[in-house]
């Protein structure tokens, strides 16, 4: 069969009688099974754990409990294509054959680009179908088509090619052995010479008419005998003229049923002049992809982490052979009738297809790296969303179960293109399988509230502060989230003073909750609610708050006295008491500053509000009261706090500024992922 390993002696097992599935059910599993089956789902990410549980399995002989572990296993790594092959032959030696055809066809169609497990499943319908019976050949046939289609496009299929051409040739179809090998002289593979020379042994050691399709037969042919008629005008226009001029129906003298033994010579030349031109292209185009497949180590699956080369190399070669395929379709979308012909033949070695086929052989072994899945869907969405949903949803229920950030990513993708109800579906279960994640909650709520369920949102950020009520920054944090919800959205600032006192009673010490509380207060008729602002200034003095943030209330307090006070008594009054508040913390203040280690670098890492308070105390003395603003000028900026800045003493108010925007600190909510 010419060095193919097809039909291996080895593979031919006797089948013992099938085992009826009543017995299966009765069968007891071996002594340390259950030990070892409670390591692999106490722990289902140690690979070690599996892999010896497999072992000892496959020692003990133990069908069901091999079942149940290889099953288990392979949900988890469908990648490992050995351990499908041992799945197959399992079964095969427990003389189900259905079942061991049924393990590789489920192994196939999660990883189709596994050449040595499409031959494992070619080998096994070899060594169980009668093929003495005409469907089989077919049967046959037809997995090697659909092995090709999947797999015929990889670097590495050149055993896959040769296996399907030896077959052919067993089955006595010489012309379906030339066709293998012409269809593999387009393809970009590791052995793409050793293909060329056994075409051309295959070509000059048969009868051309066995070799050929009649229709290139009749082809080359007629061509041979332009080529005579050609040259022999050439040689003598006399001789060139008798020749044409026979009586019509009359057959040439030189064809008389059979070619003269220099014309087939002259055929054959033919015929490997028009494959030789074909040959120079494919090698053109596996020279320029050698280096980049030469630079990948592992092309296969495995736990342990790739080193930064090997990730370098995928991303690469990733990124030229994408480069290629849009260097093609420009090709072929500017090309007219004339080349259509050739324009097909670049796009078919270098052109979408052949990128999913890189895409899908990096995702083998890189499966672990979501920087991969991104470029895959990335690149995949503008060809086809039903592609990249498949993609995102191999990803994620898969390979990637707890990266968080693609399942996110999904949802999004989801929601873009209008997949309402499946982008709640993977949020849910994201939650499920990593519960206390605050942006997937967030993200929850924020697809509800987007799609106008403004009650599911609420309900979700609800439930989010009761569950963290022994948590309190995550409590502060959702309470905050809530809050903003039932003012700016519900417009119910009464339930969102509810929602942020309570949440002081369990963190008096947050003083992101008090400045929320006073921006609350400060958005209201300041006309009829002014007493209820101080209020929240003089809480949030008497509670367990830093300096720093004592002293930005009292300053808060007192600009809101200096822009909405009603006398200038108030006013007054509030700034003693920050004058005495001032006095009362500076020292303690400075005394931390100025302890040992004291320096530019540490003082840089002070915010702005604690510095300028800090340099007030030096700069002013306390018993200078303030300067009365003067009256703001017409046209001028009058949009909120911002037009007040320019009449502060910037050493004594310089503060204020960097309080502004306070939400941009509640990043430091998240739990660290």
């Amino acid at each position: 069969m010419g060095g193919t390993d097809m039909a291996d002696p080895s593979l031919a097992y006797s089948a013992p009688p099938v085992t009826e599935e009543e017995e299966m059910e009765d069968q007891e599993m071996p002594v340390d099974f259950e030990r070892q089956w409670k390591l692999v789902n106490d722990n289902p990410q140690g690979f070690n754990s599996w892999t010896d549980l497999l072992q000892y399995c496959e020692q003990e002989g133990h069908l069901k409990a091999s079942r149940q572990a290889l099953n288990a296993f392979l949900a988890r790594y469908p990648l490992c294509y050995g351990y499908w092959k041992k799945f197959a032959d399992l079964e095969r030696r427990a003389g189900n054959n259905n079942k061991a055809e049924e393990v590789c066809v489920e192994g196939l169609s999660v990883i189709p680009l596994s050449v040595d497990l499409w031959i494992h499943y070619i080998n096994l319908l070899l060594g169980t179908l009668n093929m003495n019976l005409p469907e089989s050949t077919q049967h046959i046939r037809s997995v090697f088509e659909d092995a090709l289609a999947s797999a015929g496009w990889d670097w590495h299929s050149d055993h896959l090619w040769d296996l399907y051409a030896e077959w052919e040739k067993e089955q006595g179809d010489l012309r379906a052995m030339t066709a293998v090998y012409d269809r593999v002289m387009r393809v970009p593979t590791q052995l793409y010479s050793t293909h060329y020379e056994k075409l051309k042994t295959h070509l000059t050691s048969n009868p051309l008419q066995d070799v050929l399709s009649p229709e290139e037969y009749e082809k080359v042919k007629a061509e041979y005998r332009q080529n005579q008629i050609q040259a022999k005008k050439e040689g003598s226009d006399a001789t060139a003229d008798e020749e044409e001029e026979r009586p019509p129906g009359e057959d040439n003298p030189a064809n008389d049923g059979k070619d003269s033994e220099e014309a087939v010579q002259k055929m054959r030349e033919l015929i490997l002049a028009s494959r030789e031109e074909t040959y120079q292209q494919n090698e053109a185009e596996v020279r320029k992809r050698w280096n980049y497949e030469d630079a990948i180590k592992r092309p296969y699956f495995h736990v342990k982490p790739l080193d930064r080369t090997q990730l370098k190399a995928w991303h690469t070669y990733l990124d030229w052979e994408m480069a290629e395929a849009e260097a093609a379709r420009a090709v072929t979308e500017g090309t007219g009738v004339e080349g259509q012909e050739s324009s097909e033949v670049k796009e078919g070695i270098a052109g979408h297809r052949r990128v999913q086929i890189l895409f899908e052989r990096c995702l083998i072994a890189c499966a672990f790296y979501e920087e991969f899945w991104d470029k895959y869907v990335h690149y995949l969405e503008p060809h086809s969303v039903e592609e990249t949903r498949n993609i995102y949803r191999r990803a994620c229920e898969i390979h990637l179960p707890y990266k968080h950030s693609f399942h996110l990513q999904w949802a999004m993708f989801e929601e873009r293109h209008g997949n309402i109800s499946e982008a709640q579906r993977i949020l849910e279960g994201l939650e499920k399988a990593m519960p206390g994640l605050a942006m997937v909650r967030l993200r929850r709520a924020g697809l509800e509230r987007r799609v106008g369920r403004l009650d599911k949102a609420e309900s979700l950020l609800k439930e989010a502060v009761e569950e963290n009520k022994d948590k309190p920054h995550l409590h502060a944090f959702y309470s905050i989230k809530l809050a903003r919800f039932l003012h700016k959205l519900c417009k119910n600032p009464s339930r969102a003073r509810t929602v942020l006192q309570e949440a002081i009673e369990i963190s008096p010490d947050n003083s992101k909750l008090y400045l929320n509380l006073l921006d609350l207060e400060l958005s209201g008729d300041l006309r009829l609610n002014g007493g209820v602002v101080q209020q929240c200034v003089s809480k949030a003095l008497a509670a367990p708050l830093s300096s720093d943030n004592k002293i930005l209330f009292s300053q808060r307090g007192l600009q809101f006295a200096e822009d909405f006070g009603t006398t200038v008594q108030s006013v007054l009054s509030i700034y003693e008491e920050h004058q005495k508040l001032l006095n009362d913390l500076g020292p303690k203040k400075r005394g931390a500053e100025n302890g040992d280690g004291d320096g530019p670098e540490k003082m840089s890492k002070m915010d702005d509000g604690s510095a300028a308070a800090a340099a007030s105390l030096q700069a002013v003395p306390p018993t200078v009261p303030p300067v009365p603003p003067p009256p703001p000028v017409m046209g001028g900026d009058m949009s909120g706090y911002g037009s007040y800045g320019n009449w502060y003493q910037q050493q004594q108010y310089g503060g204020y500024g960097s309080y502004s925007n306070p939400w941009n600190q509640y990043n430091q909510y998240y739990p660290p992922s």
